[in-house]
This record gives C-alpha cells, structure tokens and sequence, in this order.
C-alpha cells in the first residue's frame, strides 16, 4: 500500500554533507510519522530523525545540531540532510513510514564517511 525508495546516499569526507530524500508513493492516507532509520555492519538498527504529521521532528542525540528531517507534501518527499558528517555516520539509511497498524521500509541508501 506504501513504497519507499531513497536516494541520495555515497561516499563523502568527514566534515561534508550529504542529503538523503525518501519518495513516497502508495495510499498515503492516515500516516502518523515518516523516518529516517540507519544500521551500522553489527550494530542494531536506530532511529536517527523522525516528522510526525503534524511536523514536529525529533533526533537521536548523537545527530542532533547536524541533520535535519523535513517533509515536501507536494512532492511527497521527506528528506534528511546531513551536515559535519563523521566516520561513525557510516551506515545504510533506511526511510520508514508507519501507516494505521503497518510499517513500510525502503530497500535503504549506503552512506560512507571518509576520515
């Protein structure tokens, strides 16, 4: 009912920036939140950054000052941007929406930061 697919993700030094977007297509009614999740090789899956309906946002601690989520309804869109990227960012970036009972993924973006 919802499809996912991100982009944006690559490789790029520490200290750069990066923005990842997440197109949203599907039923798009009754979506409480949109997303942004990332894994780390071994490490359990996080949640980075999150948009509400209402547009409040909320951040993990260790991104905080450095990315921000927002949303284009026009374009149904939600994107991450990222900023004074460090090593420990490296992971792949999952987009997620949770709609009614459901929760949809996108297939995920690789992000590397280089030291």
């Amino acid at each position: 009912q919802v499809q996912l697919v991100e982009s944006g993700g690559g490789l790029v030094q520490a200290g750069g920036s990066l923005r990842l977007s997440c197109a949203v297509s599907g039923i798009l009614t009754n979506i409480a939140a949109m997303n942004w999740y990332r894994q780390a090789p071994g490490k359990q899956r996080e949640l980075v950054a999150a948009i509400t309906s209402g547009g409040s946002t909320n951040y993990a601690d260790s991104v905080k000052g450095r990315f921000t989520i927002s949303r284009d309804n026009a374009k149904n869109t939600v994107y991450l941007q990222m900023s004074s990227l460090k090593p420990e960012d490296t992971a792949v970036y999952y987009c997620h929406v949770s709609r009614l009972l459901w929760n949809y993924w996108g297939q995920g973006t690789q992000v590397t930061v280089s030291s």
